[in-house]
């Protein structure tokens, strides 16, 4: 008895500071104290209906006034998953965001109605609706995408494993000394883990997966993590989508660097150009292609006839006299040959000469 007349004495305090907080425009601590039901206050408070809907109405006016201030102030956006993320991690992630972001979180169904609400004047926010489900939240920003990222996703806590709970990834116990006594062998055993006892105590022969990832973390092997002292988990928000002047894009994008983009824009041109070659139809890209192409023809053509023109002139010569177009190479080898053998004769004296003072005598010593 003393414990609900204690819950519902907090309830009091707790839903009276809300509606002081709504009269003074609070938008802070209203956005915090919001995912509470409100269909509390009749029960704990003894309002009547109309303070309710009156209450109710200035809620949905403020996260409206708040959602559209946001928007209009920064124009770029993540929606984020905070699945079991706490409030001191929560409150650890607004601080690293500050003076970068501002985090938003609110009900789904007030933050869609609030959408709407402003869709008349930002049509291109209907983009966001789809995406205004589950455990989300709004991270508002006009600094670097990638910086804000990364101090998203920076913020993660180790957490034990909870059974029920889905694993984001696979689960291993490593091989060795576990430290326990040997009467819980048979908790290894049941979990098909081979162990042998060693010093009076469990080790475990080998590396066991036990939890795979995407499937539900089982109540006997959150018990044995709990027990080896295992954290295998790390939870923090996620981004899901990333909504930047208009556009709405998967956070994958943000992981092209300049090169790749600039490797793929390259393919894209090749193969505009392949194809506009193929199917005879000019484009931008595929123009100087088709230029190159039609000289080449045409010159063709002009050898194959008598007619000529000035491009063509000179393969014509060439192709009807290829040996004049030879001659400069031999001329040229035959006049540098007999300076070149003069240049060997005259070296050939000059070491001779030097062998001789060499020596330190004259012909007749």
């Amino acid at each position: 008895m003393a414990a609900r007349q204690a819950r519902q004495a907090f309830s009091q305090q707790l839903y009276r500071r809300l509606y002081s907080e709504i009269a003074s425009h609070n938008i802070d601590i209203i956005l915090f104290l919001i995912p509470i039901r409100l269909q509390f206050f009749q029960l704990y408070c003894n309002w009547s209906s109309s303070n309710h809907f009156k209450t109710f109405h200035r809620i949905k006016n403020i996260i409206r006034w708040k959602l559209k201030d946001l928007l209009q102030k920064y124009p770029s956006l993540f929606i984020v998953n905070v699945d079991n993320v706490g409030s001191n991690q929560m409150h650890q992630i607004r601080v690293a965001l500050r003076g970068k972001g501002v985090v938003l979180m609110g009900k789904n169904t007030m933050v869609r109605r609030a959408l709407r609400s402003i869709l008349s004047e930002y049509p291109q926010y209907e983009r966001l609706l789809p995406h205004v489900k589950g455990n989300i939240g709004f991270v508002f920003t006009s600094g670097d995408l990638k910086e804000i990222r990364e101090v998203i996703l920076s913020n993660k806590v180790a957490a034990p494993a909870r059974a029920g709970a889905f694993a984001p990834k696979d689960v291993t116990v490593p091989a060795g000394n576990t430290g326990m006594e040997p009467g819980k062998t048979s908790f290894f055993q049941a979990l098909g883990i081979p162990t042998k006892i060693a010093r009076g105590t469990i080790e475990i022969v080998s590396d066991v997966k036990v939890v795979t990832a995407g499937t539900r973390v089982g109540s006997s092997e959150a018990t044995l993590l709990n027990m080896l002292n295992i954290s295998p988990f790390t939870y923090g928000m996620t981004v899901v989508q990333i909504f930047d002047s208009g556009n709405s894009f998967s956070p994958d994008v943000l992981d092209v660097d300049e090169s790749e983009l600039i490797d793929r824009f390259l393919t894209g041109i090749k193969t505009i150009a392949a194809i506009s070659l193929a199917i005879n139809y000019p484009t931008i890209v595929s123009v100087m292609h088709t230029l190159v192409n039609s000289y080449k023809n045409l010159i063709a053509v002009s050898l194959a006839t008598d007619y000529t023109f000035e491009g063509s002139a000179k393969v014509k010569e060439y192709l009807e006299n290829p040996d004049a177009f030879a001659v400069a190479a031999p001329v040229a080898d035959a006049s540098s040959a007999p300076a070149a053998e003069a240049a060997v004769e005259e070296t050939k004296a000059e070491e001779a000469e030097e062998s001789d003072d060499d020596m330190g005598f004259g012909l007749f010593d």
